[in-house]
């Protein structure tokens, strides 16, 4: 039996929901009809557009382009600064909506998901029937769009959700690979890196069906191991599984989704360094110790591995996680490109457990009153007062925390 996956993606997700969050304050008008984009400050370097609205977008106005670029090609444009915390809301709202329709969901990041509807087709009937009612549910319960795009695996719902927009239904099933996905470019091709593409089509490949037809012992010569798979998913081909990620009330986890895809293990330490410090500061204000930590991954291929090893003796201050963390990173990672990073706490208990060790050099309980003195400092001083050397070049994103 063919499985059949469905991917939900929200339309135009930060400005639709900052759109909400007007009207819901009373403001005059919708501004998913009007020359605006939602945009961080103009005084600094965030001064960048995160989301336009479609009249925006007709100007010529794009994602990441300066805000001062923006109001160049349109002199009434209106920016309005993102809201994260509203935006959590709504994707929660979002995610326990289609929880009532299957429990097997995984959350791919704020603003779309999978669902393996093959599970329970027998309760909901025709996939594509189920889809309009559930685009239409959304939208009149919710208050958004989404495009639902349908298939036998999440590579190809991933590619039929981003179709035709907004507030559509694709499917992309085996059969329509070739008529549907192979005249596509190959810069359309989900896992294909802004960086793969122009090497691909150095070499001749401008079609996804190109790719597809690619001599693969050829290809492997530009691209070595990564060749199979491009082949392999230019062909639609993709057999993971939707993994369902449910909340774990004693654990505590925080990822950083990286603005470009890194390689350097140094760098990925710098960031394991700062979700120490938050996951740290989540433990402290809860009076709780943690046992065991783990790392999180996502490759660029939106793969995601996980690898967790136990303390000696339960802590919660941020240098003894981040010394498993870099430990934990250097056993699972093998080098290959990383979009997300992060750290996950997990055994959380209330009391101390420690083991003291003739070779042990610093007492966990002093580290911890010294750690204590900063989260005040940081408290009463702002979070700048104290900073580490190592931190200072790192520039981290915090908005999905």
């Amino acid at each position: 039996m063919k499985r059949i996956i469905m991917h939900i993606d929200v339309n135009n997700a930060f400005l639709s929901w900052s759109a909400i969050d007007l009207l819901n304050k009373g403001y005059g008008y919708d501004i998913r009809n009007s020359y605006a984009v939602i945009g961080g400050d103009e005084q600094k370097r965030s001064g960048v557009v995160l989301a336009k609205s479609t009249p925006a977008k007709k100007l010529g106005i794009y994602t990441s382009e300066t805000l001062y670029s923006a109001r160049k090609k349109c002199r009434v444009l209106k920016t309005y600064p993102p809201n994260y915390n509203f935006y959590t809301q709504m994707s929660k709202k979002l995610f326990e909506l289609l929880s009532k329709y299957s429990p097997d969901i995984e959350v791919a990041s704020i603003d779309e998901c999978y669902l393996d509807y093959g599970k329970v087709k027998k309760l909901y009937g025709d996939e594509v029937k189920f889809a309009y009612h559930l685009k239409k549910e959304i939208k009149e319960t919710l208050g958004f769009t989404v495009n639902i795009g349908i298939a036998n695996n999440k590579l190809c719902a991933k590619m039929a959700s981003d179709f035709e927009k907004p507030d559509r239904v694709h499917t992309l099933y085996e059969e329509e690979v070739k008529s549907k996905m192979f005249p596509l470019s190959v810069k359309e091709l989900f896992g294909i890196g802004k960086k793969t593409a122009p090497k691909l089509e150095q070499l001749g490949i401008r079609t996804i069906e190109d790719l597809a037809n690619f001599n693969v012992r050829e290809l492997s010569k530009y691209f070595k191991n990564q060749a199979f798979h491009y082949v392999q998913i230019a062909h639609g081909i993709d057999d993971t599984p939707v993994v369902s990620t449910k909340a774990d009330p004693l654990s505590i986890s925080n990822e950083i989704t990286l603005t470009q895809d890194v390689t350097d293990y140094q760098e990925l330490c710098k960031y394991l360094m700062s979700i120490s410090d938050l996951v740290a500061l989540r433990l402290r204000k809860q009076n709780k110790y943690t046992n065991v930590v783990a790392v999180i991954l996502k490759d660029n291929f939106f793969r995601r591995k996980t690898h967790q090893k136990k303390l000696n003796n339960s802590t919660n201050t941020s240098i003894q996680i981040y010394n498993m963390a870099k430990e934990i990173l250097k056993e699972m990672w093998e080098g290959y490109p990383i979009r997300l990073i992060g750290i996950r706490l997990d055994k959380l208990v209330e009391n101390i457990n420690f083991q003291t060790s003739l070779f042990d050099t610093i007492n966990p309980v002093q580290e911890e009153k010294v750690e204590k003195t900063i989260d005040q400092l940081k408290e009463k001083f702002g979070s700048k007062i104290i900073k580490k050397a190592s931190l200072i070049e790192t520039k981290i994103d915090k908005k999905y925390h």
